[in-house]
């Protein structure tokens, strides 16, 4: 049965939310909403709200009173998720579990292993990366369908859009579609949360988007949230007399963003209370840390305020009705995050990287150097005009991507200092590279900071039937597969390999490709190395075609070894058809289908990048 609802799912690192459209209504009569979000907001109350805070706390024994934490679906729920968690976490962290989608991308650990809260005492119990995140998941599921359109219409049988950021690696990203499913989702599509944030803004401007940028534009979105700082650059070209928008350049994964500007506001406050004999312990720390965030948000919420206080539960008996009370002043948030975070560079100053110690806690790999600005002025360097991604972007005397437009995204965006503070270092770096600086017409204007990645999933599912703007992100090379040829054996030397075309040149993302007219023998139940080859040149060559003698046209990739398994069988060639299919995020699968078509088995390469996965 076709999906009723179109649904847009933003899991951030601090907030997440969710967005839908009737998938079934006229173009006119169709429009995307805000799912409002029930949650506890103080013990034995229920409100909702718009976010849901992607922190869950782990009740201790006498944490709340018996039925305090009653929901209308679970009169006795076992874990604490949103607004009462993220504020219960500022006085206990160690039960608090925050930033479970940083962990998600952190390979140093096992991201299916109960680890979290991190470093939490041993009565604490424990959830995994994968598992917490399919708690948030499981609670908007769960959400929906006690909500008006979810009576009738399941959210597992919806389609689901689903936001990762750009930098996410295969593994982050097929984590993220575990804990989906664990959460009770089936059909579920990830996306860019830079593309999401864009398609918001399309969504926004209906067809006026094609007046305010034109052919040859380029549009660098900037999303900085609560745990990550990812940056994408869109280009305008035009396709048969239409403005077309093309996704040409992904930033790293920079694990950089609001809960690093948090703890720096927490250190500083931490070392005032220490200059004053105030002592602060690691867990207090940790509570300065939820504080200070709640205080910065009220800070720049309230232009006018001078100052925010902070209270803190104190340890002994010396300390007066056992509280340690600091604030925190606007003078800080000028110092600290904005010549902090956001200081004043010229485009060559790259990030610093720092002298590490030889052995070190594990903990999440936070950038070295918290200027983000110099990440920005690396990102922008980095786009090389020999990239075939990269042609016909606009540069300076340097070489230096120039945008001509830019699009904030992303929680601490929501701040205007922050965002003046960028803009002016990127105006300085164009004046130097012989451009005008970016006017107000030039800064797109997010019309939701909060919620324009869950609204811009939506649009993009809108988009995918036809019914929206799509940002064109195709191949830029042919892609192949290697086939062994089927010949004797030669003392010394390999059978030959020929080349078969699995993803033509600019086949699009989210697309798929069936080789129907041909079988392969699949070796199964022991290692094999399977060899993938791409090319800048050949644009001609159709999925199905195999190449046997390809010159100097085709380049081999790094090989992928791997064991695909079939229950009772070693060392086994069964006939297999492919199917190919490129994700939203730049992903080639490649799907070995059996002759009966009970075994599939997939193969993966990040196209995105030269090397398997």
């Amino acid at each position: 049965m076709a999906a009723k609802y179109i649904v847009g799912i933003d899991l951030g690192t601090t907030n997440s939310a969710l967005a839908f459209c009737d998938a079934t209504a006229s173009i006119e009569e169709s429009r995307i909403e805000l799912h409002r979000i029930p949650q506890l907001v103080n013990p034995n109350e229920v409100a909702e709200r718009s976010l849901l805070p992607s922190f869950l706390y782990i009740p201790g024994e006498f944490d709340f009173p018996r039925g305090s934490l009653a929901l209308p679906w679970d009169a006795e729920p076992k874990l604490v998720i949103g607004e009462l968690a993220r504020k219960r976490g500022a006085e206990s962290p160690n039960r608090l579990i925050a930033s479970a989608k940083s962990w998600l991308s952190y390979a140093a650990v096992d991201r299916n292993a109960p680890i979290l809260p991190w470093q939490a005492p041993g009565e604490v119990p424990k959830l995994s990366p994968v598992e917490a995140s399919a708690q948030f998941l499981q609670y908007l599921r769960t959400v929906w369908e006690n909500g008006e359109a979810g009576e009738q219409h399941a959210l597992a049988d919806q389609e689901v859009l689903l936001t990762v950021p750009a930098s996410f690696d295969e593994a982050a990203r097929e984590l993220t579609r575990r804990a989906a499913e664990q959460g009770g989702l089936r059909q579920v599509t990830l996306l860019e949360e830079p593309q999401a944030a864009f398609y918001a803004w399309l969504e926004s401007q209906g067809d006026g988007w094609r007046r305010r940028i034109k052919v040859g534009d380029l549009v660098l979105v900037c999303d900085i949230g609560g745990g990550t700082t990812d940056f994408s650059l869109i280009m305008v070209s035009e396709e048969d007399g239409e403005l077309t928008l093309k996704r040409v350049a992904v930033g790293e994964h920079i694990l950089l963003g609001g809960d690093n500007m948090d703890l720096t506001l927490a250190r500083v406050l931490q070392q005032r209370l220490t200059a004053s004999g105030q002592n602060i312990d690691t867990w207090q720390l940790h509570a300065l840390w939820h504080q200070c965030r709640m205080a910065k948000e009220k800070l720049f919420e309230s232009p006018d305020a001078p100052k925010q206080p902070i209270t803190l539960l104190g340890k002994g008996t010396k300390l007066i009705g056992g509280t340690i009370k600091t604030e925190l002043g606007r003078e800080d948030l000028d110092q600290v995050l904005v010549e902090g975070f956001f200081p004043k560079v010229v485009s060559g100053e790259l990030p610093a990287r720092q002298r590490r110690t030889g052995f070190q806690e594990l903990g999440l790999p936070y950038a070295a150097d918290p200027a983000i600005t110099k990440h920005l002025a690396r990102f922008l360097s980095e786009q090389v005009s020999n990239s075939p991604e990269a042609a016909g972007i606009r540069r300076g005397s340097s070489g230096l991507a120039c945008p001509t437009h830019i699009l904030f995204n992303g929680g601490v965006m929501k701040a205007a200092v922050l965002r003046d503070r960028l803009v002016e270092v990127l105006n300085s770096w164009l004046r130097q590279e012989g451009f005008d600086a970016l006017g107000a017409e030039q800064i797109l204007e997010a019309p939701d900071l909060e919620h324009a990645v869950a609204r811009g999933a939506a649009y993009y599912g809108m988009a995918r039937r036809g019914r929206g703007v799509r940002i064109r992100s195709g191949a830029s090379r042919t892609y192949y597969i290697g086939i062994e040829s089927a010949m004797p054996a030669v003392p010394g030397m390999e059978a030959p390999l020929k080349a078969l075309c699995v993803v033509p040149f600019g086949m699009e993302e989210g697309t798929e490709a069936t080789i129907s007219n041909r079988e392969f023998g699949l070796v199964v139940g022991e290692p094999a190395e399977f060899r993938f080859l791409s090319s800048s040149l050949r644009k001609q060559d159709e999925a199905g075609s195999l190449l046997e003698d390809w010159g100097g046209d085709i380049e081999e990739l790094s090989p992928l070894e791997v064991t695909l398994k079939l229950d009772g069988q070693q060392g086994t060639v069964v006939p297999v058809r492919l199917e190919t299919r490129v994700t939203e995020l730049g992903t080639l699968e490649v799907w070995c289908v059996s002759r009966d078509g009970e075994h599939r088995w997939k193969l993966e390469l990040n196209i995105r990048e030269k090397t398997g996965r």
